[in-house]
Formats: structure tokens, C-alpha cells, sequence
């Protein structure tokens, strides 16, 4: 039972790394998210108690709220103590969320027709717990209507008014709400608002694009500044924004750097190289440089494209976990498939021959080989997974070397992230800077960890509990 369990959570972990619901490279949105709700509901079904504890590891947005939903939507299933347990969970995961993300989940909840005492609860303490009401109402202005109606909160006096009878006062009190009324009829006022709520007034005042952007820029979020600059390089508009490549994360900051035609990699090899690097040092935190030598197969073939909606996502997070390794450890060396030379010109191309380069990995004797691959090992089909058999068989047990594969691609097929071999541990990734807390998974998923499952999670649980935050675990030297 122990080992059903285990490989059931290690799946059901991979998926809610991997999965973001969309489009892949070999299988469409509606296959993945038909195969993400199935494996929600025989791991709640079969094992609720670990489908909760999964809101204290390191899964995505997506999945955090897919399981909010689920465990509210059938709250009458759980026992008093399930319930109190999940409760604390739910508004400790809540917490760590992007508020846009715990709003939509707000409009599902009443979709579903949601509204027990427990979720009216929950809803009501964390819009409490929100630092500025007033912005919330300009800038999630659906959101917290619905959570107001859906929750029956009582708003602060002036948030409520421009919630459901804007137009009445002739002023706000609240600078905020006062700019978002005046807004309306002067375009001045836009300045004062959040992007996203300035965006559609700025329209309705017919100011152009360009001009629009220049003026609302101080305002920009890391994130919206972020995605307006890759649009704008996909749209060969270079120069809309600046931006400081210094603060961006380091998965991001990949995406960001694959977006740009090769000639201009080229032309900023020097800052966009610098600027990897230095955010990987800063993800990498005090371990840098601590852990053992290091070699990376990264899988750069053509289908690590990705999708028309995850554009180049499967070779960023190739691109990202390079300079991870290289920050975390004390001598790394990294192999693309294809690519030789500086890894920032990187681009997706040829088929997926993953059974050589382990060889040439291999070959090195580092303590780990780590590969980042979707798994689809086709030049020669299952040459990877034979020289991983050979070496498990013939060269395990007089090498220190271990290998682990990480994925970064759902496979709804199969309910999980393809895998390379059963000799060799295979894990879902979805942000290079993850990579590090992933290893535990992957020693779990061997077999390899201390301790049963029950007991394993609990741990985790209690430090999520205690520090409120996703990075529950801290990594150490391997």
C-alpha cells in the first residue's frame, strides 16, 4: 500500500508541477485539462488527505487552485478534523497566490454554486486580509463584486459604493477611487490607476498605444512590464519599455531572452548573460557553488518549442536550469543535444537523440547527471533508455554517479511526465528555480527517502504552516 501510494502522489506531483491546462507540443488544451481533472479525482477520492497536503509543496498556481475548489466543493466528504486541517491548508496556500488567480477561483465557486459556511469563511478572511481594499476595487473590480455578493462581506464604506453605485458621489475620499472616477472624463487620471484598469479607460479615450504606454510605465508591475516587453520584441517594437533585467526571475528571464531574434542575443550576449547568471545567484541563495560537480543533458530539439501558447517554454526552463546548475554547483558542465558554444543562442531544432549525449555525460563521472527533457527519446528510438538500463545493471554500484530526469511537459496520455527509463526517477518541472527542491521528489520517488508517507508530508505541512510560503523546503549540499 505504501508503494501504491507513493508512486500515486510522485504522478500526481509531476502533473501538478508540469500541468498549466494548455496547449503542449503534442497534445491539445481540452486532452490536457480532460486528463488533469480525471487525476484530481482519483487522487482526492483515493488518498484526500494527501490531495490536501499537496497545497504545501511546490505545484503550480493552476493545480493549487483546482484543489481549493475541489476540497470546498465537497466539504460535506471530510470529517470534522479533515476539515479544520484543510481550512488551515487552503488559507495558508491562499495566501501565497496571485490575488487575479484567488479571484477567478471566487467566480468558480459560484459557478459551482459553492456557498457553504466554510467557503463563505474562507473568502471573507482573505479579502480581509487583502492590504488596500480600495485597490483591489479599481484594479480586481469583477473579482471582489462577486466575492462581496458570493460571501455577503461587508465592504468599507467607499469600496462598496464604487463597487455597486459608482457614479453617485460627486468625490471619493480615497485617492484612489477618486482617480478611478475622474478617469472617466479626464485622461490625466488615467496615470494614477493600475495598468490593467487604465488599459480599457485609455481606449475608450482614444489615446494611441505608444503614448499610452510611455505615460502609464511607472506603474507597471514586474510581471506586466515583462510580458508587454515580449510582446513588443515579437512585434518588432523594440525600445517600448525599459526594463530592469536585474530583477526578473530567472525562469522568466529566460523566456524573456529566447523571445529575442539571435542577432540581438548576440549583440547583448554580455547583459543578457550577466543578467541569467545573476539571477540564478540570487535563486541559488547561499548554496552557491556548495554542491557536488554536475553535468546537464538539455534536451534543445525541435520539440522543445513548446506551443503557439508556451512559446519556447520547454527550452527556457532547459536555458534556466543551465545556469541554475552552474550557479549551484562547484563544476558543472552542460550538453545540448544539438547547440555547441554560447548556450544563449540556443534555438530548437532536429529530433530528440538523448542516448549519446548521457553516454558523453556519463563518461565524465559526475556525482549527478541531471537531464531536462520532454522524454520523447526518438534518434534512435529508446536509445536513452537502454544506455540507462546498461548503466543501472553494469556500472551503479561501482560509480557514484546519480541521474535524474527532470520534465517539463504533461503528457495526458499517461496522466503523468514521460518517462526515460524505470531505472531513473523522472519529475515534472515547471521554473528552473524549483530545480533544487525538486531533488527530495526525485529521492522519493526512488525510494530512496527516510521515513513513510504520511509521516513525510506532515513534516512539510507543518513548516508550510509555520512560514506560509511554498518554499518549504530547504535545500542542501548533494
Amino acid at each position: 500500500m505504501e508503494r501504491v501510494a507513493r508512486e500515486d502522489l510522485v504522478m500526481f506531483m509531476n502533473a501538478a508541477i508540469a500541468s498549466t491546462g494548455q496547449r503542449e507540443f503534442r497534445s491539445g488544451a481540452a486532452e490536457q485539462r480532460m486528463s488533469l481533472e480525471f487525476l484530481h479525482e482519483y487522487v482526492m477520492g483515493n488518498y484526500r488527505d494527501l490531495y490536501a497536503s499537496t497545497l504545501a509543496l511546490e505545484i503550480n498556481h493552476l493545480n493549487a487552485v483546482m484543489i481549493v475548489t475541489n476540497l470546498l466543493r465537497t466539504a460535506s466528504e471530510a470529517g470534522p478534523e479533515q476539515r479544520e486541517r484543510e481550512g488551515r491548508l487552503i488559507a495558508a496556500r491562499l495566501g501565497t497566490l496571485p490575488p487575479q488567480r484567488v479571484y477567478a477561483m471566487i467566480r468558480r465557486l459560484r459557478r459551482l454554486k459553492v456557498n457553504n459556511r466554510r467557503t463563505r469563511a474562507i473568502i471573507r478572511d482573505w479579502v480581509k486580509a487583502r492590504p488596500d481594499p480600495a485597490f483591489d476595487a479599481v484594479k480586481y473590480r469583477r473579482g471582489l463584486s462577486v466575492a462581496a455578493r458570493h460571501a455577503h462581506l461587508a465592504l468599507p464604506d467607499e469600496v462598496g459604493t464604487a463597487l455597486f453605485d459608482w457614479r453617485r458621489p460627486k468625490r471619493y475620499e480615497t485617492p484612489i477611487l477618486e482617480s478611478w472616477r475622474r478617469a472617466h472624463y479626464e485622461q490625466r487620471a488615467l496615470y494614477d490607476l493600475p495598468y490593467t484598469a487604465a488599459e480599457g479607460l485609455a481606449a475608450r479615450h482614444g489615446i494611441t498605444r505608444a503614448r499610452f504606454l510611455k505615460q502609464i510605465a511607472p506603474n507597471l508591475t514586474g510581471g506586466e512590464r515583462l510580458r508587454l516587453q515580449e510582446t513588443a520584441e515579437r512585434n518588432h517594437q523594440t525600445g517600448a519599455l525599459s526594463m530592469d533585467l536585474g530583477r526578473v526571475p530567472l525562469t522568466r528571464l529566460a523566456i524573456y531572452v529566447l523571445s529575442l531574434p539571435r542577432d540581438e542575443r548576440a549583440r547583448r550576449r554580455d547583459e543578457l548573460t550577466g543578467a541569467l547568471r545573476d539571477a540564478a545567484e540570487r535563486a541559488a541563495g547561499r548554496w552557491a557553488g556548495a554542491w557536488d560537480p554536475m553535468v546537464a543533458v538539455l534536451d534543445d530539439s525541435y520539440s522543445a518549442y513548446g506551443s503557439g501558447v508556451k512559446r519556447r517554454r520547454p527550452l527556457a526552463v532547459a536555458l534556466a536550469v543551465h545556469f541554475m546548475l552552474e550557479a549551484l554547483s562547484r563544476n558543472y558542465t552542460g550538453l545540448w543535444l544539438h547547440h555547441r558554444g554560447d548556450p544563449l543562442l540556443v534555438h530548437p531544432i532536429g529530433a530528440t537523440g538523448l542516448g549519446e549525449r548521457l553516454v558523453d555525460a556519463l563518461e565524465l563521472r559526475p556525482a549527478h547527471v541531471v537531464v531536462v527533457s520532454d522524454g520523447w527519446d526518438n534518434a534512435p528510438p529508446g536509445l536513452a533508455a537502454e544506455v540507462l538500463r546498461v548503466w543501472h545493471r553494469r556500472l551503479r554500484r561501482s560509480s557514484d554517479t546519480s541521474v535524474v530526469h527532470f520534465n517539463p511537459v504533461y503528457e495526458a496520455d499517461t496522466f503523468d511526465v514521460r518517462h526515460l527509463s524505470p531505472h531513473v526517477p523522472s519529475i515534472g518541472i515547471r521554473d528552473a528555480e524549483s530545480a533544487p527542491e525538486l531533488f527530495w521528489l526525485a529521492e522519493y520517488a526512488a525510494g530512496e527517502a527516510d521515513g513513510e508517507l504520511n509521516h513525510y508530508l506532515n513534516e512539510r505541512v507543518q513548516k508550510f504552516l509555520r512560514t506560509g510560503k511554498e518554499k518549504w523546503w530547504t535545500p542542501s549540499p548533494i
